[in-house]
């Protein structure tokens, strides 16, 4: 059974179209979409401690709604303490319903409740139009038990198949991605070519 995910829905009938009027696309299989969401968690602290990594494999279990995968040190780093083969790092990557549904989280629950929010920054897109934004505490999802929990960052990657910054943007804007206003100061020096 097929469950209905209101953000994929408003991503059919309303971003869609506007996509394919805005950038003169005609064929609706050419419009871009997002393909996965990837979160990556740090867990280099949980080296000598099992408790706080099945802790944070659980936490992210229950945030992305599926089996987190470990990943290890490629490198022995001696500075850091680090052997090759240690678990450094959990990674859970997203598609379809439970993608749209981490989405539709992210979007209409977890970013409103940071505190003094003014927007996801515009610099972190990358040449293809990829999105990747940090929370630097995992905690602020509704479903982490804050008490219970040790806060770490959390990296989530929204990528697209866009291939370009500017339509990924405008796509990630139309769904409801609450980006940062540019400052009147900001506009003035970007539209004179200058830095501030």
């Amino acid at each position: 059974m097929i469950k209905h995910n209101r953000l994929k829905e408003k991503y059919d009938s309303e971003v869609l179209p506007k996509l394919m009027k805005e950038f003169d696309i005609d064929n609706r299989m050419a419009v871009p979409k997002i393909t996965k969401v990837t979160l990556n968690m740090g867990i280099g602290d949980t080296l000598k401690n099992k408790e706080l990594l099945d802790a944070a494999k659980k936490d992210l279990a229950v945030i992305s709604g599926q089996a987190v995968s470990v990943r290890t040190a490629k490198l022995s780093v001696a500075s850091f303490g680090i052997r090759r083969g240690m678990s450094v790092g959990l990674k859970v990557t997203l598609r379809g319903q439970k993608m749209w549904a981490f989405l539709d989280r992210l979007l209409s629950i977890v970013l409103p409740r940071f505190r003094d929010f003014r927007g996801v920054s515009l610099k972190s897109f990358d040449n293809f139009g990829n999105y990747t934004l940090g929370i630097a505490e995992h905690i602020v999802f509704p479903e982490i038990d804050f008490s219970k929990s040790h806060a770490r960052g959390l990296e989530v990657t929204i990528s697209t198949n866009a291939k370009n910054k500017k339509i990924s943007q405008r796509m990630l804007e139309l769904l409801g991605m609450p980006f940062e206003k540019e400052s009147a100061e900001n506009k003035v020096q970007s539209a004179k070519g200058g830095k501030k």
